[in-house]
């Protein structure tokens, strides 16, 4: 089996992972990758669902025994070897008013950090509005996060995890607060507190602001690059997963799409496409290639059901889906030119929840 379609298979089945597996443990709940654990395969860092429903009926497993070192299981068959990154050593690290790093910040993938700033969202509580797969609000309600980073907290573990761990990029995302700027304010004001004090790539993650001047002060404080997540795109859909969200229009996104490329630049924005929620094949394809023709990277994602969430028996897309999927868009991305690679910081960069940059080429 090539990479790619294993990839694809582990990231749709979802492994089995005894609790004794060495490396960086992944978390439950939380605003994603959630009940995930990172692996990697020859040389390819991915994010692979293991807390999942789905996942303890997996046909893979990770294994280790005194004669074979860790490698891959399908069905009770060796398929390859694997490594996985380690627990990062800011970790073990306190702020000063005693809160662990592991709360303001997470290794995801093997070398990207990443904070949810302010872990509360205007639109999770009430049924008519939340978005359906999100469980941002689970991981600060079992006590594993804060409510919300201050500048300086994240500035300081930000240059633990650069200088202990060499991490090279980091991702800030935020829930919705019940402000005009959707958050870009706040972003702005962490970015600039962390780039004082760490020269750090930074991707911010919010919906569109009102105002897209906030564009050129997010840039200006030291974000490089966007993520503006669509996460579905057909009408009937969005108001069915994300009541809330769907209220945004979709021609709101795609002129705060046209306006952060402005900014940004050609590859620096993105936005997420989770295939699985009801958006099928070719609704995803038009919308990728839209995207693709205005600068902005398509990070198509399988949906993963999270625990604890209105979504959490929907069933992930099967690997077939996902691999047409993957080819189909990434033919796009090759025909254009964007490339995750090119990427400053961020998600797409990153790659690790999606198949996708392994098709680029």
């Amino acid at each position: 089996m090539n990479k790619q379609r294993l990839i694809t298979e582990l990231q749709s089945y979802g492994l089995r992972v005894e609790e004794s597996t060495p490396g960086a443990a992944g978390r439950r709940g939380g605003a994603g990758p959630s009940d995930h654990r990172a692996i990697t395969i020859d040389g390819t860092t991915v994010m692979v669902p293991v807390y999942t429903d789905r996942a303890t009926r997996s046909p893979y497993a990770i294994r280790a025994t005194a004669a074979s070192p860790l490698h891959l299981e399908a069905s009770g068959e060796a398929v390859t070897p694997i490594d996985v990154p380690n627990a990062p050593k800011f970790y073990g690290l306190t702020t000063a008013d005693g809160t662990p790093y592991w709360k303001i910040a997470l290794l995801h993938g093997r070398d990207v950090l990443a904070t949810t700033v302010q872990q509360t969202c205007m639109r999770y509580r009430d049924p008519a509005t939340a978005c359906q797969f999100c469980a941002i609000e689970k991981s600060l309600e079992a006590g594993r996060t804060i409510a919300r980073k201050t500048p300086q907290q994240l500035a300081e573990v930000a240059e633990a995890a650069v200088r202990l761990d060499g991490v090279t990029h980091m991702i800030m995302t935020t829930g919705t607060p019940n402000t005009s700027d959707r958050g870009a304010a706040y972003l702005t004001e962490c970015a600039a507190a962390i780039r004082q004090r760490v020269n750090l790539p930074i991707q911010a993650q919010c919906e569109p602001p009102d105002d897209f001047a906030w564009f050129s002060r997010m840039k200006a404080a030291g974000i490089d690059s966007l993520g503006l997540h669509l996460e579905a795109v057909d009408p009937d859909v969005r108001a069915k997963i994300m009541p809330g969200k769907a209220e945004v229009p979709l021609t709101v996104y795609y002129q705060a799409f046209e306006a952060a490329v402005k900014v940004f630049g050609w590859g620096q924005v993105s936005t997420y496409l989770l295939a699985g929620l009801g958006d099928s094949l070719e609704t995803l394809l038009e919308a990728s290639d839209r995207l693709i023709n205005l600068g902005v990277y398509p990070f198509v994602v399988p949906f993963v059901p999270i625990g604890e969430t209105p979504l959490a028996h929907h069933p992930a897309p099967s690997s077939e889906f996902m691999f047409t999927l993957y080819q189909r868009v990434g033919a796009l991305l090759k025909r254009s030119g964007l490339a995750s690679a090119d990427m400053k910081a961020g998600c797409a960069k990153c790659g690790a929840c999606s198949a996708l940059s392994t098709f680029e080429s």
